[in-house]
């Protein structure tokens, strides 16, 4: 596969057909940080909306490859952090994209609940400012 080509990886409904060739390879395009962390953005896989910005960290990864189920590293906590655990607000991940660089991770998600720890649906709706789009 080219360096410059997204890459695709598709799982089931919380659980995954994943093999560990393919979670490997993954895991290997990722580019971590200096601290180890990827940034990791959740859409709705139907409506493409956005829902939130996490952090993986290796295991992390791994563990959302192989379970199918949305794994974060919490860096408030210092730790792991399964979406849903302590809110019920699980993300089934669908599919698992890296960016052309492999620094950015986007998770196609069915979530269940809000997806923002403050119970909204999404993250990214407290403030919303208009932009002409450039035109004068």
């Amino acid at each position: 596969m080219p360096a410059d080509d997204a890459t695709d990886f598709a799982t089931s409904d919380a659980t995954s057909d994943a093999t560990d060739a393919e979670v490997d390879l993954v895991v290997a395009r990722t580019r971590f940080g200096a601290d180890g962390l990827v940034p990791a953005v959740a859409q709705q896989w139907d409506t493409r909306e956005v829902l939130m910005l996490a952090w993986m960290d290796e295991a992390a990864l791994r563990e959302t490859l192989t379970t199918g189920r949305g794994v974060y590293y919490s860096r408030s906590r210092g730790g792991r952090w399964v979406k849903g655990d302590t809110s019920g607000h699980v993300q089934a991940v669908r599919e698992v994209r890296l960016d052309c660089d492999g620094d950015t991770v986007l998770l196609l998600v069915e979530q269940a609940g809000g997806a923002c720890h403050t119970g909204d649906r999404t993250c990214f709706d407290a403030d919303r400012t208009v932009v002409s789009g450039g035109q004068e």
